[in-house]
């Protein structure tokens, strides 16, 4: 594939940090944060356009905050003024890692995402007798800030644009020249764009017809066991020598028949079943929401943007029984009245 050059003053654009502004800022018009920096928009916008061109934009400001759903992250949320900087980037940078990208990679693309992943491997286990199912040990945490600079810079040619990359990664770090932000938009589409390596080598130079992936959580499909222990054996070498990480200890290797745990869901040949937790997440979220709505903290809105995702997330299973007896129980405080069910 050919590099790409000429994108940092497309990023620097005002024109293309006002879009930045509008996608930073939607949903979010009531924070304090955003209703200050949109109190002196034209004045912000000029400022960063100025430090682009300068080089002198600021990164790493980063707020931490800890997250148990259900395993305990430390999430990484950027100041505001930083996600627009990150919008401006991805705006123009995104249509060159969406080239890069495989058709069974779900993760950060439009048209894609989890129910289309789903779907795939709902596809895969039909013609499938097994599966293997892996994902890589701290993935986030884990990686190397060089060999990511090295894979973007086979895709970006623009030395101006590679210096800003690399100082955004060294703005952070879990130990020294690794790890990327939980909870920001750069670290998704890098992260999701670094496997690629994984992606393209399976494809292509092992000739694995039957495989997907949704960010680091990746399944291969073939017809017998021996055929997916020879390819887990040449996996476990390739993202050791070539990216710098490990595989989770937690390697699924099972029929196809006994359902496969993908995406808080369990899925078969034709049923699609949600998982245990993610029962317990959506009752859980239910009373945080009821509890948020009940304190004044969210309006009658704000409360059915929050629970409308959450029923949607379980639609692609057969759990309309289960969302309705949760709903059911959840409306007897009255909070939740016109929920959907089914």
């Amino acid at each position: 594939m050919k590099r790409v050059g000429n994108l940092y003053l497309s990023i620097a654009d005002p024109d293309n940090l006002r879009r930045a502004f509008l996608k930073a800022a939607r949903g979010k018009r009531q924070r304090r944060e955003v209703r200050e920096y949109t109190a002196n928009l034209d004045a912000n916008l000029m400022e960063l356009h100025r430090q682009l061109l300068a080089h002198e934009v600021v990164v790493g400001d980063y707020r931490f905050f800890i997250v148990r759903d259900p395993k305990v992250r430390q999430i990484c949320a950027a100041s505001f003024r930083e996600r627009v900087l990150h919008h401006a980037i991805m705006n123009i940078c995104e249509p060159v890692l969406e080239g890069y990208a495989i058709d069974d990679s779900f993760a950060c693309r439009q048209g894609k995402g989890l129910h289309t992943a789903l779907k795939r491997a709902q596809q895969f286990t039909r013609c499938n007798s097994w599966y293997l199912k892996l994902d890589i040990r701290k993935y986030f945490d884990s990686i190397p800030h060089d060999r990511l600079l090295a894979l973007l810079a086979r895709r970006f040619k623009d030395r101006d644009l590679l210096e800003l990359f690399a100082r955004i990664l060294a703005a952070y770090e879990t130990e020294p020249g690794r790890g990327l932000p939980i909870g920001n938009l750069l670290s998704q589409h890098f992260a999701n764009f670094y496997l690629g390596a994984l992606d393209h080598w399976l494809k292509e130079q092992r000739q694995v017809k039957g495989y997907l992936r949704y960010m680091d959580d990746f399944v291969l499909f073939a017809a017998d066991r021996e055929t997916l222990r020879t390819e887990l054996a040449a996996i476990e070498t390739f993202i050791r020598d070539h990216l710098g990480l490990e595989l989770k200890e937690n390697i699924q290797l099972n029929r196809v028949a006994h359902g496969l745990p993908f995406l808080g869901f369990r899925l078969y040949p034709h049923t699609v079943r949600l998982a245990p937790r993610s029962r317990e997440r959506f009752a859980r979220r239910l009373v945080e929401y009821e509890t948020f709505f009940a304190a004044g903290s969210w309006n009658e809105a704000e409360l059915a943007c929050h629970v409308g995702p959450l029923v949607e997330f379980t639609r692609v299973a057969s759990a309309a029984s289960f969302r309705r007896q949760v709903l059911t129980n959840r409306r007897k405080g009255a909070v939740l009245q016109g929920a959907p069910t089914a």
